[in-house]
């Protein structure tokens, strides 16, 4: 049976909990590869953490722009849907990232001593400022890269359906401009914070793009067994995987060599691996989304499940509880296992604490999604269906 292009996927959520977990690990690691365990013996450790997983990201990207051309490509670009395309992204997205902007502002500023005294004239420039950069904290830039994609959305869209060629072309056309891009601040304009400008994840959007409007060819890949996948399946299944490892650990010896030794080489380089690796990302996480809903226990499903579908009050949610739980770390040696310890358990508390604050948001405060975007209405794995299943479908990349 064809999968409609309305029909929900459940397996995406366990994609978004695969990536929010990433997430999780870099901003928990940062301290530590980044300064604080330069000469821990298990610095690997650290280094690992924070560069394997940097594709967190680039995958939510990925996933934004699989969802939307999953949904509105067969739709046909009109006054009502751009009308409810926004009116949705203002009050779910834009709206929170506000409010989040607002708050981290305030924190920074009281943190870094300048809040009190100053002119609220300033203080109202100083936050415009960010919030029209997404840079009111760190995280935040991703919301922002978000909103930008949203606001060319229906662009985008209607160049799609315009001429199936440009829909063949979309990854290599994204790559040269996104590159251009790369090229041109590095040598010329240099401007700063560049992550905060959708140009530089421009290749992952349309290749969600590209593999939501070819769904139908690669969707027994994604649904099948192993055993009912074709040989060529198999053979670009075990060389996605293999070439997704390989980049990460090349990405992760760069940058341990630089940070342990101070040995660097161009600033391109790292561009090129961190792109090559979050690439290969995007499409592992696709496929492991898929593989982890049809094989794991419906425990393991729901628990991911529902992780997924809150992963946006988690990402808004978890640097605040980061800084307050580093506050605890009195005098712990970096270069004991205490420090590891303490690592993972600013993970699990960045995970679970935000977690809980947002279950109980959605449970007894009616309008939390003023701040913490929309309540999902995740899947159980109950409802598992043999149509999202498809199983005996083998119209996939041996097409």
């Amino acid at each position: 049976m064809k999968i409609k292009k309305n029909e929900r996927l459940p397996q995406l959520d366990v994609f978004r909990a695969l990536a929010i977990l990433a997430v999780l690990n870099v901003h928990a690691s940062s301290f530590a590869a980044g300064v604080q365990a330069l000469d821990s013996p298990i610095y690997y450790v650290y280094n690992f953490m924070n560069i394997f997983f940097k594709y967190g990201t680039p995958s939510f990207i990925f996933l934004s722009g699989f969802v939307l051309f999953y949904n509105y490509y067969e739709r046909p670009v009109n006054i009502r849907l751009v009308s409810s395309f926004y009116r949705q992204r203002l009050k779910y997205i834009v709206l929170p990232y506000t409010i989040a902007s607002f708050c981290y502002f305030l924190v920074n500023q009281y943190i870094n001593q300048r809040l009190i005294g100053v002119p609220y004239s300033e203080l109202g420039i100083r936050f415009g400022n960010a919030w029209l950069t997404g840079t009111a904290h760190t995280h935040l830039y991703f919301v922002f890269i978000s909103i930008q994609f949203y606001i060319l959305f229906p662009l985008i869209l209607k160049l799609l359906q315009s001429k199936q060629w440009i829909v063949k072309w979309a990854i290599p056309l994204a790559l040269v401009l996104q590159w251009g891009f790369v090229f041109i601040n590095k040598y010329s304009l240099q401007v700063p914070n560049k992550g905060s400008y959708a140009i530089t994840y421009l290749v992952y959007y349309m290749m969600g793009a590209y593999i939501a409007i070819n769904f139908s060819r690669i969707k027994s890949w994604l649904l099948n067994p192993w055993d009912l996948l074709t040989r060529r399946q198999k053979y670009w299944t075990v060389m996605l995987w293999s070439t997704w490892l390989m980049a990460a650990f090349i990405e992760i010896q760069l940058w341990h060599d630089m940070r342990s030794t101070g040995n660097s080489v161009n600033t391109l380089w790292y561009e090129l691996i961190w792109n090559v690796h979050s690439m290969l990302s995007s499409i592992v996480l696709l496929h492991a989304g898929f593989l982890i809903y049809r094989k794991a226990s419906r425990r393991v499903v729901a628990f991911l499940t529902r992780m997924g579908g809150l992963s946006f009050g988690i990402y808004l949610l978890h640097p605040i509880i980061l800084t307050l739980y580093r506050r605890f770390r009195y005098n712990i040696d970096p270069e004991s296992i205490g420090y590891l310890l303490f690592i993972i358990g600013s993970l699990l508390v960045a995970l679970f604490l935000s977690w809980a604050i947002i279950h109980v948001c959605f449970k007894r405060i009616p309008w939390s999604w003023v701040f913490l975007g929309k309540d999902p209405d995740t899947v159980s794995p109950k409802a598992k269906s043999p149509d999202i299943h498809g199983v005996n479908q083998r119209n996939g990349l041996d097409s």
